[in-house]
């Protein structure tokens, strides 16, 4: 009788078998070990991650590679829509070179390229230049499914509120049910993003002029209602570009760049400098080098792409106006009038693409932890001539992420939240926010919160070493020569 040899899988499928298979020879994931605990009849988590985009899966998937299972993600967003990718991210292609492994963890498998190639063929990968967005997205939908990663979609979080020193309270209500309820932790991971600790900054003298005439770059901006409008988009930086460029796509009669510099930034200083020694050494610099570092970054600024500048001055209605400084914005009729240093200009429409800005009072979630969160200009004083507000206001946080007191003493349990997003960047390098080191990032996480949680434990798991009995050898695999040598003598004596 012939057997034929049951042949590999092939496409997605078979990636995924592969997958399988390269974790099981790691023993991935490890079984779970830290002991369950209950609090008000409720199971209470070992950690709840809030935000579920690249940085929350890759948070939960580091904790779950150590053996901490009970976690999980919750996300406003429906399944699918998690993070910028396909909301207010309006770029055409990731800015990152197709081949960084980002969320990968070391796993060859798990890394985009194999997902891509899986499905398109290694000469569609050599032809690819970067990653289109939607396809990312799509690659992070799969990574949560072939991870069997613990999401919970559609529900926000309202509040939390330490129990005592060592649990907090989450309060959150579910969207699609419209209930609220409350969930318990031993630690919470904020997830958040880009604006992971505040909201889109504008200028103060937008919020005077009514909201149908300006937005925010990371608004849901109705772009076909632009059709026809003259919009002025402020920045020059990446989301700049994308907002511009997206206007003329929809039609827009023009879109202006208003730009303060008198030339864009062309060099990505810290991209020029990547390497595991920045990943792996920024957080053992002195507080004095991590500010050098960041804040001659922040001045030079990080250019925007040159696929999405040209997406814009490939339209003859895109314009540029370098060393145009914005001083206020006014209503006129039907449209504003933007006031430069170059005169009044007129729009129907202005998007202000000027970035985040830390503000706690935005944040439910925090307005518990807010009064007590140390942060860099509680610490550290620059030396003159190198102050910088933003840095001046990012968390200055320990070892894994996690928040620490203004005042020592004061709120025991902001050890137990880990600021896992942009902000900590002059803390820890970024390892939080964009896609290069982000698995690095997971796992300096995930190992603080593993030792945290065994320390917090350790009674128990002394009691378990006590009480372990599971015996290696059961006393028939040697013979005891010096009892036998004992019997011969007394016997040679009687």
């Amino acid at each position: 009788m012939n057997v034929q040899a049951k042949q590999p899988a092939t496409g997605l499928a078979g990636l995924e078998s592969r997958l399988a298979d390269d974790l099981s020879l790691l023993e991935l994931p490890p079984k779970e070990w830290v002991p369950a605990t209950e609090y008000d009849g409720k199971r209470v988590y070992d950690a709840v991650v809030i935000g579920a985009g690249m940085c929350g899966l890759v948070a939960a998937a580091s904790l779950k590679m150590l053996g901490i299972h009970n976690v999980v993600c919750l996300d406003r967003a429906p399944q699918g829509l998690e993070g910028p990718w396909v909301t207010f991210a309006r770029m055409e292609t990731l800015r990152s070179p197709k081949q960084l492994t980002g969320p990968a963890l070391g796993l060859p498998s798990l890394t985009f390229r194999a997902w891509y190639v899986a499905q398109f063929g290694q000469d569609t990968w050599e032809a690819l230049g970067k990653i289109p967005k939607e396809q990312w997205m799509d690659y992070l939908v799969w990574y949560r499914k072939v991870l069997d990663l613990p999401v919970r979609n559609c529900i926000a979080v309202t509040g939390m509120a330490p129990v005592n020193d060592d649990l907090i309270a989450i309060d959150a209500t579910d969207f699609a049910s419209g209930k609220d309820e409350r969930l318990y932790a031993r630690h919470v991971v904020l997830a958040t993003g880009r604006d992971g600790l505040g909201r889109g900054y504008v200028p103060d003298f937008a919020h005077h002029v009514d909201r149908r005439f300006w937005a925010h770059s990371a608004d849901d901006i109705d772009f076909a209602a632009l059709k026809g409008k003259r919009v002025a988009v402020i920045g020059a930086g990446a989301s700049a570009m994308d907002n511009a460029a997206t206007a003329l796509e929809a039609g827009a009669a023009g879109a202006d760049m208003i730009i303060r510099r008198k030339e864009m930034p062309r060099i990505n200083k810290f991209t020029g400098i990547s390497s595991q020694g920045v990943v792996q050494g920024f957080a053992g610099l002195s507080d004095d080098w991590k500010w050098k570092f960041m804040d001659y970054v922040l001045g030079a600024q990080t250019p925007p792409p040159r696929d999405s500048t040209l997406r814009v001055s490939r339209h003859p209605n895109g314009r540029f106006f370098l060393a145009t400084g914005v001083t206020g914005l006014r209503e006129k009729g039907d449209g504003v009038i933007v006031e430069t240093s170059r005169g009044d200009l007129e729009y129907d429409f202005v998007i202000f693409a000027t970035g985040f800005r830390v503000d706690l009072d935005e944040r439910p979630e925090l307005h518990h932890f807010a009064p007590f969160i140390r942060f860099w200009q509680d610490t550290y004083a620059p030396a003159e001539g190198m102050e910088n507000g933003e840095l001046a206001t990012s968390p200055y946080l320990g070892p894994d992420f996690e928040f620490l007191e203004k005042a020592p003493g004061s709120c025991p349990s902001l050890r137990l939240v880990h600021c896992f997003n942009y902000p900590a960047s002059l803390s820890h390098g970024k390892l939080s926010g964009d896609i290069p080191a982000v698995s690095d990032g997971g796992r300096r996480l995930a190992r603080g919160i593993a030792r945290s949680l065994f320390v917090a434990d350790r009674e128990t798991h002394f009691a378990n070493l006590v009480a372990y009995e599971t015996p290696e050898l059961l006393g028939d695999e040697w013979t005891d020569s010096a009892a036998m040598l004992d019997d011969l003598e007394k016997g040679a004596a009687e």
